[in-house]
């Protein structure tokens, strides 16, 4: 776990949907898009189909799709960590690490969080507000933007692009 004084997203370790350890800085060099995932959202369908299509176009050239299943809003992620990971990958053909289900607001949310809405609050204040938020982080594990749920990930492939250096 990182301390308050971690400068980068490589700083953490969180756990994988089986529970085991994965330490974020493994992910050195690659464009990071984190999301705070759920299977039960009016946002589930556009979500997911659009982040396993910028994730099969990019992932060769250094993108990585981190999903963080939460069941903060509206228990919209009731599952377990094994039903959410078959939900996404069958339905979805998901391919991207789908992690250990994280609180993203409150005493107990999850320190990774707490560092991506420190780097990058929102017009609303630092919480998160629905399922589907999205950080947007460079090959150095800075935070750069953060997108609202409505936002759909294909509208931000520019922005990824940028970061990793295609055209």
């Amino acid at each position: 776990m990182a301390s308050q004084s971690a400068t980068s997203v490589h700083d953490f370790t969180v756990k994988d949907a089986r529970g085991n350890d994965v330490d974020l800085s493994t992910y050195k060099g690659k464009v990071l898009l984190i999301v705070n995932v759920a299977s039960q959202c009016g946002l589930t369908n556009s979500n997911y189909t659009e982040l396993s299509q910028l994730y099969e176009k990019y992932k060769n050239q250094g993108l990585e799709v981190l999903a963080f299943p939460c069941n903060q809003f509206g228990a919209q992620e009731p599952g377990s960590n094994e039903e959410i990971v078959e939900f996404a990958c069958t339905r979805f053909k998901a391919e991207y690490p789908i992690f250990d289900k994280v609180d993203v607001n409150g005493d107990n949310a999850a320190p990774i969080y707490k560092f991506l809405k420190s780097s990058k609050g929102s017009l609303f204040g630092d919480n998160i507000k629905w399922n589907f938020s999205k950080f947007l982080v460079d090959k150095d594990g800075h935070v750069l933007e953060r997108y609202a749920p409505t936002t759909s990930p294909l509208s931000i492939e520019k922005d990824i692009k940028k970061l990793l250096g295609v055209s």
